[in-house]
């Protein structure tokens, strides 16, 4: 009888860095991290905790930027820190060596103008964060308001929620629709918002004012 053979891991690597919003992160891990051979690895500057926007939650990097060579989905979550981290070209020189391998190269919120940053996003279609997406334009990308935005081997996504949505197509393409539809049902991922104010234009002017400037910003 022939043997049954390994299914190859799966290298799935998330930046991780102070300032970071956890969702952004966290969602993206909890449905990829249950694909069958899937290996999720977090990376740092350094590694050890870092901790996320607004300081009472950490997650611990397993790993220095300099430990990780290659991997086969880079996920770069976004938050305050994003902003000032885009500007590090220890972190973007990384970003863009890593992407010239990978199978596919993610983004969640502002974590897209660290890619942007990199150079990996001129001349792609790409989303953010409503309150980022002008900056897009500014690294030769072309943005596009939609909730997740696929360009080759680039994907993107809106803000914060919008990772799970896309972890879900990204399970469906590493692995079979029928793999992530059972992830999505596994996580019970059944949105059902109380209020329909998830979108700038679907938002009053005064909701759209707090979440400017009265609400701690992804």
């Amino acid at each position: 009888m022939e043997e049954a053979r390994e299914k190859p891991v799966m290298e799935i690597t998330i930046l991780a860095f102070a300032g970071m919003t956890p969702l952004d992160a966290v969602g993206p891990f909890e449905v990829l991290g249950r694909l069958p051979g899937a290996k999720i690895g977090v990376a740092a500057l350094e590694p050890g905790p870092q901790r996320t926007h607004g300081g009472s939650l950490a997650l611990v990097a397993d790993y220095a930027l300099t430990d990780v060579a290659a991997t086969d989905i880079l996920l770069i979550p976004g938050g305050p820190g994003a902003d000032a981290l885009a500007g590090n070209p220890q972190v973007t020189d990384w970003v863009a060596r890593l992407h010239e391998t990978t199978r596919l190269t993610a983004s969640v919120c502002t974590g897209a103008l660290i890619l942007g940053a990199a150079g990996v996003l001129k001349g792609c279609r790409a989303v953010t964060h409503w309150r980022a997406m002008e900056a897009l334009a500014g690294y030769g990308a072309r943005p596009v308001n939609q909730r997740v935005v696929w360009d080759g081997k680039v994907v993107s996504c809106a803000g914060v929620s919008a990772g799970i949505d896309m972890a879900l197509q990204l399970a469906a393409e590493l692995s079979d629709e029928e793999t992530a539809r059972a992830i999505q049902l596994a996580i019970e991922y059944d949105p059902q918002p109380p209020f329909d104010g998830g979108r700038m234009e679907s938002a009053s002017e005064r909701e759209r004012e707090l979440a400017r400037h009265g609400l701690n910003q992804p």
